[in-house]
């Protein structure tokens, strides 16, 4: 279940941090919307990693929509292009 708590909670800021997790952020709100995440360090390189997935499976899901929309390329056209 994840941590949530408002941002007030900051005042007590020890208690927040002591509460931070590698696997588990504290996710904090303004208003009842989620607004930030404090994570351990050690997480840091994992949720990059998964930033830099979802970046890549965007550009694969969009190069896919253009493709359908403009025409696929074959690969015997690559080969010649590219001298394989």
């Amino acid at each position: 279940m994840p941590n949530i708590k408002p941002v007030s909670d900051l005042r007590n800021y020890a208690e927040v941090l002591s509460e931070v997790r590698e696997d588990e952020p504290v996710y904090l709100t303004r208003n009842g919307r989620g607004c930030y995440a404090i994570v351990d360090m050690n997480y840091v390189d994992e949720f990059n990693r998964l930033k830099a997935e979802m970046r890549i499976l965007s550009d694969l899901y969009n190069a896919k929509e253009r493709a359908d929309r403009e025409g696929w390329v074959s690969i015997d056209d690559v080969k010649k292009k590219y001298g394989f």
